[in-house]
């Protein structure tokens, strides 16, 4: 065995170079690996309890373990069907527990005393788990996001659940990664830390030095026995969530639930997959600035070791660092609705702050795959609940597995607009994602709403952002931080889904909401780009700063889709400015009624209104207040002839269009292609022009 350096473990150990590390002989390596199987039986009792408490001193034979590499319920009831006495013995155990908790459960409700003593069971039940041992603790922080499955009340509880455990044995350790590797660790490394820096449920970690390169390296460890136990207790959970969905005549399938975590629990304890996942994040958002991805050294990475480049840092949470809050929410927005692959067991402790400044993600056992069609769905939804178009929002649920087809649309409807009414009355910079998660479990409890595993992570993801900010800054909002990437993409996706999204969002009845496209673009303005990324964010920004933004923004390829309807709207309000003049011009002459009817439509009054409000955004100031003026917002469903004092107060709101000038100065600081496409734009609005001149002057002639 070999002999260990005194090294620094608090908190995050720096390794101490030794000169004088030595090894053992080969004949005493292989004697002190004889007597470190000995003493795994009886460490296992005495040394950990955790061990103990989960009931698993016990080992499959090579070929049942092999056959355990993926999840299969049947290969698992296989196995168990030949171990009897095995299977009871964990029966009674997980039994006895929970059957002690629901029975002071039972006896609190006999007494009315459920909801004075709902913090002292929740606590228990949050106990019970951690010591029943890994599958429960993965299972119940899975659960602590399902608000379908569990009263709301337990959610609190649950969602703080720690699965902080007492390490194993370290010799165990080092015997497994000789094993693992085949080689003796003196091969591999030049120093190690004599005990484990991190426990876990499912394997702990200690710090290395590769002797090849003298890379400081993370080496993860699986527990022994650890597959077995998990299969086991999944294998009653399956059982017991079958007479619970029975017992309590739940909608919701129960097993295949456990079925679904499992499946992804299977996948978290094999490490090579661990490694392709953090191989792929670091591909995908490594170059993220200000964002840190270890690297992954696949040669020394097994189903059960892992070796991984070390990360030295501080728990995000334990740090007041909002800029980084505000990387994490960048690189999450990358994650869910650019790529589709993100991080899926985002808990606070695989979030660090690196001694640099940095954000690093660790630990990829659990990744998610967010499919387009979800994507748009859940940016679709977002949109919708914004713009508290609740109706759309209760089909946005169809479409993203929430409700079946069938649902009551209608009652669901105005269940949520009970639920968000008040959530977003203040406006999309003010929505706390944790109120909206409290508030919705509720409805979806009621409901019997099923929530897919995707969905409670990506929510998750989101969610653990906004807590750890929300701990230094009370007032932080994770949605709000996050929109602007959401308005942006829906503005220059390519998607024909969210092209259409934005069409609906825009149009009302054929009649444009340039309210919507005002919010949508100053919204857009606030996400930074990768490169643009600042930790401060001025808050007033000049009207040239603005007005530079969004023309280059409109200017694009990929702001094509929103330049044809800014150009569409723009010729209908010219051409309602164009009607509008002229009837100005024909009533200053006198008894021009006699001879001139008002060809002024509540179309054109519209547009004009329209046309007045695009002139000053894309002058990058405010719309004037009617304050200002004196006067009333025109209505465009009152008159259909325009009043001649509303339409000269329109006019002359519109005269400020010689503020225009200053677009002149800009022209040269845009892109070569920005340039070429603005020069191009009034040939577009001539020709669109020409063309609505025509169809009303047919519509004069032959209507």
């Amino acid at each position: 065995m070999l002999l260990l350096p005194v090294l620094s473990l608090s908190p995050f150990p720096s390794l101490i170079p030794d000169h004088s590390l030595r090894f053992q002989s080969h004949r005493n390596r292989h004697a002190s690996r004889r007597a470190v199987r000995c003493a795994a039986a009886s460490s296992g009792v005495d040394g950990d309890s955790f061990t103990a408490k989960s009931g698993y001193l016990f080992e499959l034979s090579a070929t049942e373990a092999d056959s355990l590499a993926e999840y299969r319920i049947s290969k698992i009831a296989a196995i168990y069907s030949r171990k009897p006495l095995l299977v009871a013995r964990r029966l009674v155990q997980t039994g006895v527990a929970f059957g002690k908790w629901f029975g002071l459960r039972y006896l609190d409700s006999l007494m009315d005393r459920s909801e004075s003593m709902f913090q002292v069971r929740a606590a228990a039940l949050r106990k019970i788990l951690v010591e029943l041992g890994p599958a429960y603790i993965k299972i119940a922080q899975a659960i602590s996001s399902r608000a379908d499955l569990i009263p709301p009340s337990y959610l609190d509880e649950l969602s703080v659940l720690q699965d902080r455990i007492s390490p194993f044995s370290t010799e165990v350790a080092f015997n497994m990664i000789e094993q693992e590797l085949g080689v003796s660790l003196v091969e591999v490394f030049s120093e190690i830390s004599p005990e484990p820096v991190a426990a876990a449920s499912l394997g702990q970690v200690y710090q290395a030095r590769l002797r090849k390169t003298g890379q400081v390296v993370a080496v993860k460890v699986q527990r022994p026995g650890v597959q077995a136990a998990i299969s086991l207790d999944i294998l009653i959970l399956r059982f017991m969530s079958g007479l619970i969905r029975r017992a309590g005549k739940l909608n919701t399938d129960l097993q295949a639930v456990v079925d679904e975590w499992a499946s992804s629990l299977f996948r978290e304890m094999d490490y090579n997959n661990e490694a392709s996942n953090g191989v792929r994040f670091r591909n995908l958002y490594g170059s993220i600035p200000d964002v840190v991805v270890p690297l992954m050294y696949l040669e020394y990475t097994t189903r059960k070791i892992l070796v991984m480049e070390w990360i030295e840092g501080e728990k995000l949470s334990e740090v007041k660092d909002l800029y980084l809050i505000e990387v994490g929410v960048y690189c999450s927005f990358n994650q869910l609705l650019e790529c589709g692959f993100y991080h899926a067991d985002p808990h606070p402790g695989n979030l660090l702050r690196t001694y640099d400044g940095r954000l690093a993600y660790i630990d990829f056992g659990m990744t998610g795959e967010f499919k387009q069609e979800l994507r748009d769905g859940f940016i679709e939804a977002c949109l919708h609940l914004v713009n508290r178009d609740f109706d759309a929002l209760a089909k946005d649920f169809v479409t993203l597995g929430l409700l079946p087809p069938t649902a009551d649309k209608e009652a669901v409807t105005k269940a949520l607009t009970g639920v968000f009414q008040n959530a977003v009355a203040k406006g999309v910079r003010n929505i706390s994602f944790g109120d909206l998660l409290g508030n919705l479990g509720t409805t979806m409890y009621k409901f019997k709403f099923r929530i897919p595993s995707y969905f409670s992570l990506v929510i998750r993801s989101l969610a653990v952002l906004e807590g750890i900010a929300i701990s230094f800054n009370p007032e932080y909002k994770v949605l709000g931080s996050t929109y602007p990437w959401i308005a942006r993409k829906v503005l220059t996706d390519s998607s024909p889904q969210l092209k259409s999204s934005l069409e609906t969002l825009l149009y009302k009845d054929g009649v444009f909401r340039i309210d919507r496209l005002e919010s949508l673009l100053t919204e857009s303005l606030r996400a930074k780009t990768e490169k643009a990324i600042v930790k401060q964010q001025n808050e007033g920004t000049d009207s040239r700063m603005v007005m530079k933004e969004i023309l280059s923004f409109t200017l694009t390829e990929k702001g094509e889709f929103v330049r044809e309807i800014v150009v569409q709207e723009f010729a209908k309000g010219l051409d309602a400015l164009g009607l509008a003049t002229l009837e100005t011009a024909a009533a200053r002459v006198p008894f021009s009624a006699l001879f001139y009817s008002s060809s002024m439509t509540e179309e054109d009054i519209i547009n004009l209104e329209t046309f007045q409000r695009l002139v000053f955004l894309l002058l990058g100031t405010r719309r004037k207040e009617d304050s200002n003026t004196g006067s009333k917002q025109v209505s465009p469903y009152k008159n259909q002839r325009l009043g001649m004092e509303e339409l000269s107060l329109v006019l002359n709101q519109v005269e400020s269009i010689q503020d225009i000038l200053p677009v002149l100065s800009i022209i040269p600081e845009l892109p070569p292609e920005s340039q070429q496409q603005l020069l191009q734009l009034p040939a577009s609005l001539v020709r669109q022009l020409i063309s609505r001149a025509a169809a009303r002057t047919i519509r004069r002639l032959f209507l």
